[in-house]
Parts: C-alpha cells; sequence; structure tokens
C-alpha cells in the first residue's frame, strides 16, 4: 500500500512540475513577415529588431518565451482568446485598441511614408494629383486609418492587405500606385529595387509602439516595463536596434 502511495505521490509531484513548465511559458504573438521587425531567415528561424529585444525582455524577467505567429487583423481578438499572452509586433498605441488591451510604455517609434515608382512624380499632399490612384495599406494599421481619414475612398482608391508582403508584390507587380506604410519596413523591401523610392515626406502618425496585453494582466505589463526600461539604460536596447537600423527609433 505504501509503494502505490508512493508511486501515486510521485506521478502527482511530476504532473504538477509539468503544469508549471507549462505554465510559465510566455507566448509572444507577432505578424510575421515584417521586415526588419519580424521575419523568418533564409533557414526558417524567426528573426528581427523585435524577435531580438523580445527574447531580451524575456532572459531579463526570467520567462521562457514562445512565439506564435499570428496574421495582424485577428491580432487582438487572439490575445483576448487567450491563444498568447502579449502581442509583441508593431503594434501602435492609439485610444481605441487601449479600450480593448493594456500597453506597455512605448518602446519604439518611426515615421511612416509613401513609396512608389522612381519619377512618377505624384504629390501625395495634393488631393487632386492622387485622385483615383490605387494606393496599398495592410489592413487594420494606422496607416491604413491615415489614408482612410485624410483621403478616403472619395478620393482614392484604397486596396487593404493582411501583409505587409502581398502589399509590397502588388507594388511592384503594377497594380498599385502607391503605399504607405512604416519607412523601415519600406526600406527593407521597397527600396532594394532601384525602380522604386520614398515620395514626399516622412509622416509622423501615432504615440509609438507598445507591447499589448490583456487588460487584467498588469504585472505582466509592469514586468515588461521594468526590463524595457532596464535595457535602454544598460545599452542593450541600442545594440539590438544598430543591428537593423542605421537610425535611431528609440523612445
Amino acid at each position: 500500500m505504501m509503494k502505490k502511495l508512493s508511486v501515486v505521490l510521485a506521478c502527482l509531484v511530476a504532473a504538477t512540475s509539468s503544469l508549471a513548465v507549462a505554465a510559465d511559458k510566455l507566448k509572444l504573438a507577432v505578424d510575421v513577415p515584417y521586415e526588419p521587425f519580424e521575419f523568418k531567415a533564409p533557414d526558417g528561424t524567426l528573426t528581427g529588431f523585435e524577435v531580438d529585444l523580445a527574447n531580451a525582455v524575456c532572459a531579463e524577467i526570467k520567462r521562457d518565451c514562445e512565439f506564435v505567429i499570428q496574421a495582424w487583423d485577428g491580432i487582438i481578438p487572439g490575445l483576448l482568446a487567450r491563444k498568447y499572452d502579449v502581442i509583441f509586433s508593431s503594434m501602435s498605441i492609439t485610444e481605441e485598441r487601449a479600450k480593448k488591451v493594456l500597453f506597455s510604455e512605448g518602446y519604439y517609434n518611426t515615421p511612416s511614408a509613401w513609396f512608389g515608382k522612381k519619377g512618377a512624380g505624384i504629390d501625395v499632399t495634393s488631393m487632386d494629383a492622387v485622385k483615383g490612384k490605387k494606393v496599398g495599406v495592410q489592413r487594420g494599421t494606422l496607416q491604413d486609418d491615415y489614408v482612410t481619414n485624410n483621403m478616403g475612398e472619395s478620393v482614392v482608391d484604397i486596396k487593404r492587405y493582411t501583409t505587409a508582403d502581398d502589399l509590397v508584390l502588388d507594388l511592384q507587380g503594377g497594380r498599385l500606385d502607391l503605399v504607405f506604410l512604416d519607412f523601415p519596413v519600406g526600406e527593407s523591401t521597397i527600396l532594394k529595387n532601384e525602380a522604386y523610392e520614398a515620395i514626399g515626406e516622412n509622416v509622423q502618425v501615432g504615440n509609438g509602439v507598445g507591447a499589448a496585453f490583456r487588460k487584467r494582466d498588469t504585472e505582466l505589463a509592469d514586468q515588461f516595463n521594468a526590463a524595457l526600461k532596464k535595457l535602454k539604460e544598460n545599452g542593450a536596447y541600442d545594440e539590438i536596434m544598430k543591428k537593423y537600423f542605421a537610425y535611431s527609433i528609440k523612445i
């Protein structure tokens, strides 16, 4: 009887340990590809500025982290449905989103920019010049909001895409006249082709990017804030940033 009891206790301890390990794993959602923030290297491994920064944060808070690839238009519903614990994927901090999620302090801010065929001569500040043009944006982003609110369907033909890659492919395929997206994303994808250029001046939209949590996960958000602050102070953030950018995006 004692032997059976020992076996049962051993199984319970093992099961409890397994549950503790599983519970300790933190799942972070990323929308891939979104180069240079998160994308797959040629060997298939996940990399990018936010991937490296997230790994540094996880090391700082001593949590085992796992990345979950999630399409952008379902990324907040997935968080609320507990598919993952954190969104760490270039989510701009907005009042509307803050009604649904809890944001960390901002950890980077980049300008947005217009991109198109080199020499097209389109004045993106003139409604007459852009009237009827096919404009690509990634669905549900701050750039989508900007084009919708400042131009609207009555001025331009807005084409919304699930991924930035699809948007770039349609620009290069001649199915779009212009695209509006994060400058670093356009720099890493569109500007690799010398036939395209950034048009006009960069546009600063939004209040920076933050990690997003479920509203009740205040302790986890505090841990992320403390870790991000420390990484900025000890120089680790700058080291990661310099791997991907020739300019500062720190806030």
